[in-house]
């Protein structure tokens, strides 16, 4: 009986050990992976190329619009190639600033339609069953 009381310590020494070093490396796997997205977005940020539009027209074919400098090009986008389609003029696209005049994908109301939904469809059941 007085052998297995010290194993127990040592036992729970080194699951705590253990349990330490895990979070210490989660932690800095965390600041580690913020850091490098930083970085990474400030020489991204401000370049000459920018994505305007894309549109997926199979599963590895895409038509992109992009602005290189002052001009916009028209691309296609296939797994092995990338091919300029066409130069187009500022006054022929149809730009927005940040999204506006598109609809903003909010999760939160997405879930609260499809909770309303689903609670109303099972009293409308309910109701049709009596």
């Amino acid at each position: 009986m007085l052998l297995t009381a010290p194993n127990n310590v040592d036992s729970y020494l080194q699951f705590m050990t253990v349990l330490i070093i895990f979070v210490f490396v989660l932690v800095v796997t965390y600041w580690t992976t913020k850091w490098i997205a930083g970085y990474q977005k400030g020489k991204l940020h401000n370049t000459n190329m920018e994505l305007i539009e894309a549109i997926r027209l199979t599963n590895n074919k895409y038509i992109q619009i992009i602005r290189v400098g002052q001009k916009y090009l028209a691309v296609a986008i296939c797994k092995d190639s990338v091919t300029m389609l066409t130069e187009i003029s500022e006054d022929q696209l149809i730009l927005s600033d940040d999204g506006e005049g598109m609809e903003r994908f909010n999760f939160k109301e997405l879930l609260e339609k499809v909770q309303k939904k689903n609670f109303s469809g099972k009293e409308d059941d309910r109701n049709e069953n009596e």
